[in-house]
C-alpha cells in the first residue's frame, strides 16, 4: 500500500473501552461498510496429470458511508483461500492476546452424520457462510476492525501475504507456543480468570456432546424417514391391483413419500444451526486461550518476584562477606573492597529487578482490565446467540414432528375413507 493510500486511523481510540457499554458504543468498520462473501469457486493447480484442487471465496466490500476515508476504494472484490483466512486469524490471535478472537469455521467436517468431505458443495456453502460471519465478527470488533493487516486483507490482492509475514507475527507465534507449552503452575492464580478458563472447558465439552448426540439422532431420523419411501412404493403398487381401495392406497402412498422427502430440508436447516453451535464450540477454545495468555503474564510477574527475592538473598550474603566461593567453602569473609564491589553491582541489579516487577504488574493490570471487558462482552453475545440457536433448533424439531404427525393423520383418513 502506498503512503497516499495508507488507512486513516479511527478517531475513536479503542483504549477508551472500560465497560461493555463502551465496547458497544465504539466506532467500528462495519458501521461504514458492507462485507459479504458472494460466491465460492473451485480451482486447480499443478500439471495435467497431477491436479490439486482448492476452493477460493470472493470477498465483496462496499462502502455505505460516502464520507468514509479508511478504505482505498468504494467497492472492492478479492478472492481469498481458506489458508489466507487462517493466516489473518493467526495474526490477530498473536497481535491481540487480550481479545476473544472470533473463530473460523471448521477446516474438516466435524460431527458428521453422513459421509462428507471438504469438497462437498453443501460443506463449501456452509464454510462460505462461516467465513463471512468471521469477517463480520472482526469488522464489528472495535479492537480488531481497524487493524492495517485486516484492512489490507479485504483489499490487497497482490503482496498481502508478504506484508503480513513481514510483520513478524510468525516469530511471535512460535515464541508464544513455546512459552505456553510449558506447564504453568501459578502460586496464586486469579480465581476469576481460573473460573472463566474452567467455564470454557465445560462449554466446549457440553457443546461437543450436544453436537455428537445431534449427529446420531439426525442419522437415525434420516434413515427412518427415507424408509417411508418403501411404504410409498408398496402402497402405490398395491393400488394398481385394488379397484375399490386403489385411490385411498395411492393417496396414502403419496403421504408416505412426503414424509421421506421432508427430511432433506430438515437436515439442511439442522446443519446451519449446528454450524452456529460449532462457532461457540470454537469460541470456547478462544476463551481458554485468552485465560492462558493471562496466566503467562502472571507467571512473568511471579518469576520477576522470585528473581528479586533471590537477588536480595544474594545481596545479604554479599554484605556479610559470604558471597565468594572460598568464603562458602572455608567460612572466611570476603575482603572489604570485594564486598563493596559486589554489593554495588547487586544493588544495580536489584533496582532493575524492581523495575521489571513494576512493568510486569502494569502489563498484567492493563491486560486484566481489557480481558474483563472482552469476557463480559463475549458472555452477553454468547447468551443471545446460543439462546436464539437453541430455540430455533427446538422449533425446527417441533415443526418436523408436527408435519410428520399431520402426514400420518392424513394416511389414517385415507385408509378409513376407503370403501
Amino acid at each position: 500500500m502506498s503512503k497516499d493510500n495508507t488507512p486513516v486511523k479511527s478517531p475513536k481510540s479503542p483504549k477508551a473501552i472500560k465497560t461493555v457499554e463502551d465496547f458497544e458504543n465504539q466506532d467500528t468498520l462495519l458501521k461504514h461498510v458492507d462485507i459479504t462473501i458472494v460466491e465460492s469457486e473451485k480451482r486447480a493447480n499443478g500439471t495435467l496429470h497431477v491436479r490439486d484442487h482448492y476452493t477460493v471465496y470472493l470477498v465483496d466490500l462496499k462502502v455505505t458511508d460516502p464520507d468514509y476515508k479508511l478504505v482505498q476504494s468504494k467497492i472492492s472484490t478479492i478472492w481469498r483461500r481458506y489458508t489466507e483466512f487462517e493466516q489473518i486469524h493467526d495474526y490477530l490471535q498473536v497481535t491481540y492476546p487480550h481479545v476473544v478472537i472470533p473463530p473460523l469455521p471448521e477446516k474438516r467436517v466435524l460431527y458428521a452424520w453422513r459421509k462428507s468431505d471438504t469438497t462437498d458443495p453443501e460443506f463449501v456453502e456452509r464454510r462460505r457462510a462461516g467465513l463471512e460471519n468471521f469477517l463480520l465478527r472482526v469488522a464489528s470488533h472495535p479492537r480488531l476492525c481497524f487493524d492495517d493487516q485486516f484492512i489490507n486483507f479485504l483489499q490487497e490482492e497482490h503482496g498481502w501475504r508478504e506484508t503480513i509475514t513481514d510483520s513478524g507475527y510468525l516469530l511471535q507465534a512460535e515464541n508464544k507456543i513455546k512459552s505456553l507449552s510449558v506447564s504453568i503452575r501459578l502460586k496464586k492464580p486469579d480465581p476469576e480468570v481460573e473460573s472463566f478458563k474452567n467455564y470454557g472447558k465445560q462449554l466446549e465439552t457440553n457443546l461437543g456432546n450436544f453436537l455428537y448426540t445431534r449427529s446420531k439422532i439426525i442419522e437415525k431420523n434420516y434413515a427412518l424417514c427415507k424408509l417411508h419411501a418403501n411404504y410409498g412404493k408398496l402402497f402405490s403398487e398395491w393400488s394398481v391391483i385394488e379397484k375399490e381401495m386403489g385411490d385411498g392406497l395411492q393417496k396414502a402412498g403419496h403421504y408416505f413419500d412426503s414424509i421421506a422427502d421432508s427430511i432433506d430440508s430438515v437436515a439442511e436447516d439442522e446443519e446451519q444451526l449446528a454450524d452456529q453451535l460449532k462457532e461457540y464450540l470454537f469460541y470456547a477454545g478462544a476463551l481458554q486461550q485468552l485465560c492462558s495468555n493471562h496466566e503467562a503474564l502472571q507467571r512473568n510477574l511471579e518469576q520477576a518476584q522470585d528473581t528479586l527475592n533471590n537477588r536480595l538473598a544474594e545481596r545479604t550474603r554479599a554484605a556479610a562477606g559470604k558471597s565468594g566461593i572460598m568464603s562458602r567453602l572455608f567460612g572466611t569473609t570476603d575482603p572489604d573492597i570485594v564486598r563493596d564491589q559486589t554489593t554495588r553491582a547487586l544493588d544495580a541489579k536489584i533496582q532493575a529487578d524492581n523495575e521489571a516487577i513494576e512493568k510486569a504488574k502494569l502489563d498484567l493490570e492493563e491486560f486484566t482490565k481489557k480481558v474483563m471487558v472482552e469476557i463480559d462482552h463475549f458472555q452477553k453475545q454468547k447468551d443471545k446467540d446460543l439462546h436464539e440457536s437453541l430455540v430455533n433448533f427446538i422449533t425446527l424439531q417441533v415443526k418436523a414432528a408436527k408435519r410428520n404427525l399431520q402426514a400420518w393423520t392424513q394416511i389414517k383418513e385415507c385408509l378409513q375413507n376407503m370403501p
